[in-house]
């Protein structure tokens, strides 16, 4: 599903690199997490796939299904079935929340060569995609995440992926700011989703959110680089140990 190869990147501004050589396979239908100190480049990895701005590619290469996503456009990575959920999604004052999303699937669909979904499919298939993940209606007719509580957030892009059907999902430190019940009603959304055909990455500092959204595989992430990759329980010895022995290990 995902594959990259030796990925190095620089901040454009700084000329400071903060990938080093990530290797990285996703294969479809499967859960991946990356743990690691901050400063690591978690979130610059989940930025630099998605297209995000200020990142200069000096070396390496990512492709989705065999696509180079890193020549592509961020609305293309899209279209190609590429979603990021941000760590802190930002609100969209004066843009109601059912028609971002409306615009959302109608413009992916027309990339894709497909006919854009009418009024009255749009409203049957959302409120049905809101209703198996126990969003309420009056989040819909909202202005995209304005006044929504952290949990809201999250769960709105919850409805947003069940919504465009991405292939790859990358999860940015999506437990932030959430209380546990906030952050078990956003991994039973996430779970709701998993499929044969959509793998998902999943950025996070702690084991906790982990005990929710069970991982197939998980990386430990140290300066720029992937330092040491397992099952399950390598989370666990790094919510036990902490990452000191990984690092000196790997050193």
């Amino acid at each position: 599903m995902l594959e990259i190869k030796n990925l190095q990147v620089k901040l454009e501004e700084e000329d400071k690199q903060i990938l080093k050589g990530v290797d990285l396979t996703v294969e479809p239908g499967t859960v991946h997490a990356i743990m690691g100190p901050n400063g690591s480049g978690k979130s610059t990895l989940s930025y630099v796939l998605s297209g995000r701005d200020g990142y200069e590619v000096t070396g390496g290469s990512a492709s989705l299904e065999g696509e180079d996503v890193l020549e592509l456009e961020p609305e293309e990575r899209a279209a190609a079935g590429l979603f990021l959920a941000f760590q802190y999604p930002v609100e969209i004052p004066g843009v109601g929340n059912m028609t971002f999303l409306r615009t959302a699937l109608n413009s992916q669909r027309k990339a894709r060569g497909e006919d854009e979904m009418s009024a009255t499919d749009f409203l049957k298939l959302v409120r049905e995609k809101a209703k198996s993940l126990k969003i309420d209606a009056d989040m819909l007719k909202r202005p995209v995440n304005v006044g929504f509580s952290g949990g809201e957030k999250k769960r709105n892009e919850v409805l947003q992926m069940a919504l465009l059907e991405p292939k790859m999902c990358i999860l940015d430190e999506t437990d932030s700011g959430l209380d546990v019940d906030a952050m078990k009603l956003v991994s039973e959304g996430v779970n709701a989703l998993r499929s044969e055909g959509r793998s998902f990455l999943v950025i996070t500092h702690y084991q906790r959110l982990l005990d929710h959204i069970k991982p197939d595989v998980v990386h430990i992430m140290y300066d720029g680089r992937i330092i040491k990759s397992g099952g399950p329980e390598l989370a666990l010895e790094v919510e036990n140990n902490g990452y000191a022995d990984l690092l000196e290990e790997a050193v």
